[in-house]
């Protein structure tokens, strides 16, 4: 590819992105109204409620009130989610449609790179495709803890906020009531609780930091046991040793990725990790006795993201690591990957 070519394509980039950025200004624009919107809803929600007679109005109507003001919650908690989403996508579009402007400002004046030869074209074509995966990742990763949070501490949190309103107007009217309301209330205290450790512990072990990748996968397989009653085992081959924190964090996320996949997807009863360390690479195998799958199918076409898969391809190639995925139907999966130890 000439310099020319090179310069001509970045252009044309250069405009998708712009074309993208005002695309996200108009949604975002649309979404903060439907923000403003839903907070005034559940204000007005809130209020009809509280004013609910809990010992005189009919039980249905208290609980389609509290049904309908949990939905306006959580549609309201989405619809934030989304415009933080569409609030970070603008800033790194920003950041990108900058790269690129710089770029061809650069290479469109006198003397920018011609000095340099056509050679320098390439590298630059790399450096901006390097930026466009990192923003991939990173939003793949974003909407996956927007999910997870969704679907775990804020639904209970919800309930639990719901449950404490009811606890406190029924302590004058009906005590009895009242101490039922807040048994349940503790219940569901001790299993949000749970479920956040959980979230924090799949989100960034503590004990990473502190004992180093291997005590920290076995601690996520005896849990992964305990919970799931599935028979997840860790071996160690090799160095025992402790490896960079960027090493150590892709490690555990890409372990973590791949059993969860064979939990969820896969329907596995049994699952081995097995990690060797030697002084210039980690090497670490996931293997389940699940029902398997077509590997090309997940990576020919990348649109499909339910396995993860393409993403942690991307996130090991970007530390010089390597990814390899054995499967059928009926056979189980076998992953294998490794990431060297040399800082890069």
């Amino acid at each position: 590819m000439s310099f020319a070519d090179f310069l001509e394509e970045l252009q044309i980039e250069h405009e998708r992105t712009k074309s993208a950025l005002q695309e996200i200004r108009v949604l975002i624009k649309q979404s903060t109204a439907e923000v403003d919107r839903l907070t005034h809803k559940n204000s007005q929600m809130t209020t009809y409620v509280r004013q609910l007679k809990i010992d005189t109005a009919p039980r249905e109507d208290i609980k389609n009130g509290y049904e309908s003001l949990l939905n306006d919650q959580q549609r309201l908690f989405i619809m934030k989610g989304q415009l933080e989403k569409l609030q970070a996508d603008q800033q790194n579009m920003d950041r990108l449609a900058q790269l690129q402007s710089d770029v061809l400002s650069k290479g469109n004046s006198a003397g920018g790179f011609a000095s340099q030869g056509d050679n320098s074209a390439p590298r630059q074509l790399v450096d901006t495709s390097n930026v466009v995966r990192i923003i991939e990742i990173e939003e793949a990763t974003r909407k996956s803890l927007v999910r997870k949070m969704h679907d775990g501490p804020a639904s209970s949190l919800s309930n639990f906020i719901l449950q404490a309103e009811i606890c406190e107007r029924l302590f004058d009217n009906n005590q009895a009531q009242a101490r039922e309301e807040l048994n349940v209330l503790k219940n569901t205290a001790v299993k949000t609780f749970s479920k956040v450790k959980d979230f924090i512990f799949d989100l960034r072990p503590m004990m990473l930091d502190d004992l180093g990748i291997v005590p920290t996968l076995r601690s996520y397989a005896l849990s992964l046991s305990k919970k799931s009653e599935i028979e997840a085992s860790v071996h160690t081959t090799g160095i025992e040793q402790r490896l960079p924190s960027h090493i150590e964090v892709t490690v555990f996320s890409a372990v973590q990725q791949l059993a969860s996949n064979a939990r969820s997807h896969g329907q596995a009863s049994q699952i081995q990790i097995i990690i060797d360390t030697s002084p210039d690479q980690v090497n670490v195998v996931v293997e389940d006795n699940g029902v398997g799958f077509d590997p090309s199918e997940i990576f020919e076409n990348k649109s499909k993201q339910t396995l993860g898969l393409p993403t942690l391809q991307e996130r090991l190639s970007m530390l010089n690591g390597e990814l390899n995925i054995t499967s059928g139907a009926g056979q189980g999966t076998r992953a294998e990957f490794s990431v060297p130890i040399e800082q890069v």
